[in-house]
């Protein structure tokens, strides 16, 4: 019994004194339970709006009063025509639009009744029902707190709030998961193979003697990072074959800006890996930064799965530093909204700077270790 004692002892002593255990032990849940906590959040508030008041009348101002007073909704902007409509959706700031056709109130005091179009981006099935659902509801509850009456007597009054669900009609759940499995698969296969090839070399002593070569740094590291940019490249082509084959997800924009976003991607997600590689020194560590340190962020603070409106500030400041957030962004609306690059150039010129930036800190941490 002694000597078990003592061996749960030195164990133990172990355990505490390796600062990577620990971290495996406590950090890890204690983030998990953090980000699972505040990022997975299936509720409706903050979302962005547009309306289209070609009535510009009492009741059309009124219910858009009603819906910007609650917590769920904010306005973006005020649309003059409906070919407004598609190109704000195209700039992804908007989740649903309102629409009241000319002479809405005299139509609803003559008649009783009136239309109301609500136009849900369905890209994210899910959120555009909940949204669409929620919309419908604020415009009923503006007929409970309104009477109508002719003549003294009170008359029932119905408000048609139909909805229109843009960009995914069927609500097919493969219009999200397929854009979103690229964007996941890329940043985890191509940072994995990437960090854990290079931390490779530098234990065994080869990435030095490279480094020792008259190459410059930037050339070696791009040799190391070119075949696997070609693999990741065959694999997103892959992965956007079985989703238009297999499950019919359309590619409405333009197929080489695709391609060429993607590879831009590509390339960020690369140069993270090498990133990893100057600050992991075992293969072991470069997998576990991968895998922890880039799997649920990339998963859960992307807008993968969950609305980033939905999150804490905190998070949401987190999220723009994860580059998955901009290609997210970038292949829904090229894939689905048929988007071109006037409108997704913000979200471009940021990943190419954090290209360069992961590069140039990348060479920089070799020249160190070489020296």
């Amino acid at each position: 019994m002694n000597r078990l004692k003592g061996i749960i002892k030195k164990e133990f002593f172990h355990i505490f004194r390796d600062k990577r255990t620990l971290l495996i032990l406590f950090g890890i849940p204690i983030v998990q339970i953090v980000l699972f906590g505040f990022a997975i959040s299936t509720e409706i508030k903050q979302v962005k709006i547009a309306v289209l008041d070609m009535a510009k009348d009492e009741h059309s101002q009124k219910i858009t009063e009603k819906v910007l007073s609650t917590p769920y909704f904010v306005l973006d902007k005020y649309l003059n025509d409906t070919k407004e409509i598609d190109e704000t959706f195209k700039e992804g700031k908007i989740k649903a639009t309102l629409v009241f056709p000319p002479k809405f109130s005299e139509e609803l005091e003559r008649t009783n009744q009136a239309n109301v179009q609500i136009i849900a981006d369905a890209s994210d099935p899910n959120t555009g029902t909940q949204i669409g659902s929620f919309l419908q509801l604020q415009v009923q509850e503006y007929l409970i707190t309104n009477e109508f009456s002719k003549g003294g007597i009170k008359i029932p009054a119905l408000i048609n709030a139909e909805v229109e669900m843009r960009y995914n009609k069927e609500l097919k759940s493969a219009y999200m998961f397929v854009p979103g499995l690229i964007t996941i698969i890329l940043m985890l296969v191509c940072t994995m193979m990437t960090s854990i090839a290079i931390t490779r070399e530098i234990e065994t002593g080869t990435m030095e003697v490279l480094l020792a070569s008259p190459m410059h740094p930037a050339i070696i590291l791009l040799g190391k990072v070119l075949p696997y940019l070609l693999l990741s490249f065959a694999n997103a082509s892959l992965i956007l074959g079985l989703g238009k084959f297999i499950f019919y997800v359309p590619i409405v924009g333009n197929p080489l800006l695709l391609a060429a976003e993607i590879g831009l991607y590509c390339l960020v997600v690369l140069a993270l890996g090498i990133f990893i590689s100057t600050v992991a020194r075992t293969q072991q560590l470069a997998l576990m930064i991968s895998l922890f340190a880039l799997f649920l962020p990339t998963m859960l603070l992307s807008g993968f799965i969950f609305p980033v409106e939905n999150m804490p500030l905190p998070l949401q400041i987190i999220s723009r530093i994860v580059p998955a957030t901009y290609f997210n962004i970038i292949i829904k609306a090229i894939m689905l909204k048929g988007a071109s690059f006037s409108i997704i150039w913000k979200e471009t010129v940021i990943l190419i700077g954090i290209f360069i930036v992961l590069m140039g800190v990348s060479t920089k941490r070799f020249k160190i270790r070489l020296e």
